[in-house]
């Protein structure tokens, strides 16, 4: 692994292996019956390879993610639609394709945030903006906005994605429909934004940049504003005296503008584009929902001179996190600092993730076995792909053990803007590679498998 290689294993041997694995008695207990957390185990750094923060980590490993409880072939039952949707499901079908693979009904719930919704999103959009082309609308009425809904849901489940994607993800038929915005007419559109100068600043963009330098996210965010003041024209009010509803309709408008982005650039263009902009959304907010702190206060609280009862009551808080969601580098790096400044506030001064040796990787989820068994999702938009042979795969880095950085007074944030963080370089360029074989893979390949069980306890 430190060479950057790997190796695919088929779903058969894995699953196997698993299946042996849960013979055991020590590997296949519910978690009210485990004892310890799931982190790994800290007395050693045997297999913690020295890598400081700002230097570079190594390639990403395109992790093997099979479920043995399931099927990997696509459902063969046909979907039922409504017929009275007008969207061109086959021109986005490789969108639709990629989007039930991304939404894979095992993995949804743990991929939602960082890929699943992302692309689901996407795919709603472009679905849109390709049918404008015909319809001349950027947004569909109600009533077929609810049909062309269940339409989508219906394709994506008959190829294997959730039939829960509009719980998992918050996607409801008003998601499709033109909300508050007063535009949704292309050439009333057109007539009042600068067509030009929206698609200079968003027909290609810098996927690492952009989420900093904001130029295709401000000309989106300045041609919403402009149609959402149509609203005013029509009613004959002042804008600055409906403030909060007026926000609202920036944000509604903001859909229109990207459904006529993704109507005017090719599919890869506007994919690339629509999943760059949602990366610099999910990248800013930790998604995890932080339990009460009271016991890790209580055990680590200025005054407490016990390590031991510290970092384990540390390392049984941080557990439960490890339990909720496949995040980003950047994710993690968030998270680290939210729950260090809920520590500090709870009168923990001196840096814990030091002293129990907390690393990013251990904000994310993790598998009940193997002592390498963290998974950070990179922070650029990825998918998942799949193989009929061997399975759902999608990118880890196993290699990220970089600290948590204990925040400071200093700190003003975790971006990756903020040039005083010292974050994850890039992946290298190894990580196409395939077939290569490794020695140290088996563990990461566990991971995969036993992910799966995890979330089915």
């Amino acid at each position: 692994m430190r060479d950057g290689v790997f190796s695919i294993f088929s779903v058969l041997s894995v699953s196997l292996l698993v299946l042996f694995l849960c013979l055991h008695e020590s590997h296949c207990s519910p978690p009210s019956h485990m004892k310890g957390s799931v982190l790994m185990d800290k007395s050693s750094d045997t297999f913690l390879p020295q890598v400081s923060p700002s230097g570079a980590p190594q390639p990403f490993l395109p992790l093997l993610a099979p479920s043995p409880l399931t099927p990997f072939m696509t459902n063969s039952t046909l979907p039922k639609l409504s017929g009275v949707c007008s969207l061109d499901f086959s021109a986005g079908q490789s969108m639709i394709t990629n989007t039930s693979i991304d939404c894979w009904a095992v993995f949804a719930s743990v991929l939602a945030n960082v890929i699943c919704c992302p692309q689901l999103e996407a795919t709603l959009h472009i679905l849109i903006g390709q049918s404008s082309k015909d319809t001349n609308l950027l947004a569909l009425n109600g009533t077929e906005a609810k049909h062309c809904l269940s339409d989508v849901e219906q394709i994506l489940v008959s190829q294997g994605a959730s039939d829960e994607l509009n719980q998992i993800c918050s996607i409801h038929p008003s998601s499709l429909t033109e909300g508050s915005c007063p535009v949704k007419d292309v050439n009333e559109f057109e007539s009042i934004v600068d067509s030009t100068k929206l698609l200079s600043a968003c027909g290609q963009i810098d996927l690492v940049k952009e989420c900093c330098n904001q130029i295709c996210q401000n000309a989106i965010l300045e041609a919403a504003r402009k149609i959402a003041l149509k609203a005013y024209d029509l009613l004959s009010v002042d804008p600055p005296h409906a403030l909060p509803e007026h926000s609202t309709r920036v944000d509604d408008c903001k859909s229109i503008v990207l459904r006529w982005l993704a109507s005017k650039l090719k599919l890869d263009q506007a994919k690339e584009v629509l999943r760059g902009l949602s990366n610099c959304k999910v990248n800013k907010v930790c998604p995890l929902v932080f339990p009460d702190t009271r016991h890790v206060a209580k055990g680590c609280g200025n005054g407490t001179s016990n390590q031991t009862a510290c970092c384990s009551s540390v390392e049984r808080y941080v557990s439960h996190l490890q339990k909720q969601s496949l995040i980003t580098n950047l994710q993690a790096l968030d998270c680290a600092a939210s729950l260090g400044m809920k520590l500090q506030k709870a009168n923990i001064t001196r840096n814990i993730y030091n002293l129990c040796r907390i690393t990013l990787k251990d904000f994310s989820l993790q598998a009940a076995v193997g002592q390498e068994s963290g998974c950070l999702l990179p922070s650029l938009p990825s998918d998942a792909t799949l193989d009929k042979s061997s399975g759902i795969s999608f990118i880890c880095d196993l290699n990220d053990n970089i600290p948590a950085p204990w925040p400071s007074s200093s700190q003003l944030s975790a971006s990756s803007c903020n040039k005083t963080v010292k974050i994850p370089a890039l992946p290298a360029a190894a990580s196409a590679q395939s077939g290569l074989y490794s020695e140290d893979i088996m563990p990461q390949l566990l991971f995969a498998s036993s992910m799966v069980f995890m979330m089915l306890l």
